[in-house]
């Protein structure tokens, strides 16, 4: 079994599709292992997205991340990452394919409705950063 993290950010939580996110999620197997909602600061979100400081984006992201409520869940299932990341789409809805959450619930490329982890590394760090000390990371 593998761990991932998926945030639904706050353009999906501001438009209520949440529920349908989740439902899509767990319709495709994963166990739902912990969810929490979270109100991330500009500084806790540039913590977050510390690896994309110096690209031209960085700031918008910050903003918009820190602009409203996230949901944070750690999913669980063989392949997991991959996996999920096929189901969320292109960060670009226009570049999705039909039947993934972005192209179903993104507005445009930042403000595209979900995050997933990329790798199994990055997976370990982003659920320690919302789950410290527990046994999710």
């Amino acid at each position: 079994m593998e761990r991932t993290l998926l945030i639904i950010k706050p353009d999906a939580v501001a438009k209520r599709t949440t529920g349908k996110i989740l439902h899509r999620v767990t319709r495709e197997g994963y166990r739902l292992c912990a969810l929490k909602p979270e109100r991330l600061t500009p500084e806790t979100a540039g913590q977050f997205y510390q690896v994309h400081r110096e690209k031209p984006f960085y700031k918008n992201l910050i903003e918009f991340m820190a602009s409203g409520p996230i949901l944070v869940a750690v999913l669980e299932k063989d392949n997991a990452i991959r996996d999920l990341r096929r189901l969320i789409g292109a960060t670009n809805p226009k570049d999705a394919h039909e039947g993934t959450i972005r192209k179903e619930f993104a507005e445009d490329g930042s403000k595209n409705a979900v995050h997933a982890s990329d790798s199994p590394q990055t997976a370990r760090e982003e659920i320690a950063f919302f789950f410290p000390a527990t046994h999710f990371s």
